[in-house]
């Protein structure tokens, strides 16, 4: 790294602390020659394929603008939109890919924009998915209902499961079971 004062290309490294983020090093750093000290910020670039071949760096904000289109009107606060923002970069970073499609994009937010509000994600479903009738809605009307219902069932087997592992002996002595019968 040259110093930005003197353009000597020797630096010392003298603090290294993980951004807010997590995804960014920030380095204070002191030039041997001069004595002058500065901040170098480091990051992992993610790229994003666009449809016309064209790339750009990732940009959670523009993840956040277009879910914020599909939530007008809705029961949805600026930190939610935040957190989602924050889910769709952290799952598209943990692919461990240096581009992804701008669809996988697309894909990562349906999943925590369904959990936070069921008519926003078939908003916002309905433009990324290219909805073209009412088929098409009926169609994915029934799958988020689908997929309700499991989850339902999911939590209800859990808690059946739960129930069966403390199971009450007399005075008042607890005795856990291993599900066996």
């Amino acid at each position: 790294m040259h110093c930005p004062f003197c353009q000597n290309p020797d630096t010392k490294v003298i603090d290294t602390r993980v951004g807010e983020d997590g995804y960014a090093i920030r380095r204070r750093r002191e030039c041997p020659k001069c004595g002058r000290r500065f901040t170098t910020v480091e990051t992992a670039q993610l790229l994003v394929i666009k449809r016309s071949g064209n790339s750009e760096p990732f940009n959670r904000d523009k993840v956040i603008s277009g879910v914020r289109k599909a939530c007008q009107g809705r029961p949805i606060d600026e930190d939610e939109l935040k957190e989602l923002g924050r889910k769709v970069e952290e799952d598209l970073r943990s692919r461990g890919l240096a581009q992804i499609d701008s669809d996988e994009v697309g894909r990562a937010i349906l999943g925590p924009l369904r959990d936070l509000d069921k008519v926003a994600y078939m908003r916002f479903a309905s433009v990324y998915q290219n909805f073209e009738n009412l088929d098409d809605f009926e169609k994915a009307i029934k799958d988020l209902r689908e997929q309700e219902s499991a989850a339902d069932t999911a939590k209800d087997a859990k808690v059946t499961h739960s129930a069966e592992q403390h199971v009450a002996e007399p005075h008042g002595a607890e005795r856990h079971t291993t599900g066996r019968k």
